[in-house]
């Protein structure tokens, strides 16, 4: 049941950044709305569930905008991933890893995207791709972190949550 939840925040966040945030540019950069949103389900889920959102992410995307299929998969595959990785090694008993998860992918995935475009033959802007739009992307998604990483944790948490028993003796058993 998790991971429909999951599927269902990924879709609407690629819907939504399709129609409505792409087109919001702000200084010159739009938020990115379904990384953000990849990166709180590798924060909470893990590197898999992350690496897995972030392909159906990628894959909707690049179906709903027409744009060259695969890449936006590739690169939110390894921002799912990065963030899953980063939860759950160094981020445990860190206060804002949404923040520092937020910042650090959006600038890898940037210059990954950057990156594999130019591998393809499409034609790459790097002042504009990387120095323009990349700062104001940068501060739009850090803004945006902290509650899009409490929507994403409200709507795919855990229902029913386990309390553990607890015990007066221990048995061995052999």
């Amino acid at each position: 049941m998790t991971a429909l939840r999951v599927f269902a925040v990924v879709f609407g966040a690629a819907l939504v950044q399709a129609v409505l945030v792409s087109a919001l540019i702000l200084g010159g950069g739009a938020p990115d709305l379904l990384l953000l949103v990849v990166i709180s389900v590798g924060l909470l889920r893990g590197s898999v569930p992350g690496a897995v959102a972030g392909f159906v992410g990628g894959l909707v995307i690049d179906l709903l905008t027409l744009d060259t299929l695969g890449l936006s998969s590739l690169v939110l595959t390894l921002a799912g991933f990065w963030a899953g990785r980063y939860a759950e090694t160094t981020a445990r008993g860190r206060r804002l890893p949404p923040l520092l998860a937020a910042g650090a992918i959006t600038i890898l995935a940037a210059v990954f995207a950057a990156g594999l475009r130019y591998l393809l033959g499409e034609e790459v802007v790097v002042q504009q791709a990387l120095v323009r739009s990349l700062v104001p992307t940068v501060l739009l998604n850090l803004v945006l972190a902290l509650p899009v990483y409490a929507l994403v944790r409200s709507a795919v948490r855990e229902q029913t949550q386990m309390r553990p028993v607890s015990s007066s003796e221990v048995e061995v058993v052999v």
